[in-house]
């Protein structure tokens, strides 16, 4: 019979999976209370939280074929970094936020991304990608150039003839 609460847990992890963009599997041992906090707090400005998870609970909430190809990676503690907004932001901050505090224990352990799971190495270069409003700007900035450029070979064209006209005006004017 399962018990309540944990039948909670997992329909807020599912709810949790449903919302986010992805999901970032760390190893948390040796983390102290300050330090989750101080996490959770950069993690809150990317649209990310972090969840210590049950691993047995995580696999229910994310389905039998989905939690069958994250087993291997479900052991020993594990939490969970799931990002609602951008997961390029919340991978970066994951990543310094780890980098910067160098504990041994304390590491990615994999990515999970609409159903593909990703290793340690492969979020790492997730993390190093431009945020989300830059790659948007970049894109903008690339099909605007097009038209941009277009509209000023008009302007070329119309003031070199409005050029013209004068000058023949201004000739004819002297004569």
């Amino acid at each position: 019979m399962p018990n309540p609460e944990k039948v909670q847990k997992v329909e807020e992890l599912r709810q949790l999976i449903a919302q986010s963009d992805g999901a970032i599997l760390t190893e948390y041992r040796g983390l102290t209370v300050a330090e989750i906090t101080a996490l959770r707090k950069r993690l809150r400005e990317t649209g990310g939280e972090y969840h210590v998870v049950k691993n047995t609970l995580f696999k229910l909430a994310l389905g039998r074929e989905q939690g069958q190809k994250l087993d291997q990676l479900l052991q020993g503690p594990t939490a969970v970094v799931f990002s609602t907004r951008d997961l390029v932001a919340t991978a970066k901050a994951t990543s310094d936020f780890f980098r910067e505090l160098r504990r041994p224990g304390v590491q990615i352990k994999a990515g999970w991304i609409d159903g593909k799971v990703y290793s340690a190495e492969q979020v790492a270069e997730i993390a190093k990608l431009p945020p989300k409003e830059q790659i948007v700007a970049q894109l903008i900035g690339s099909l605007n150039a097009p038209a941009s450029n277009f509209v000023g070979t008009l302007n070329n064209i119309i003031g070199e003839f409005v050029r013209t006209v004068q000058a023949i005006a201004d000739k004819k004017a002297a004569a």
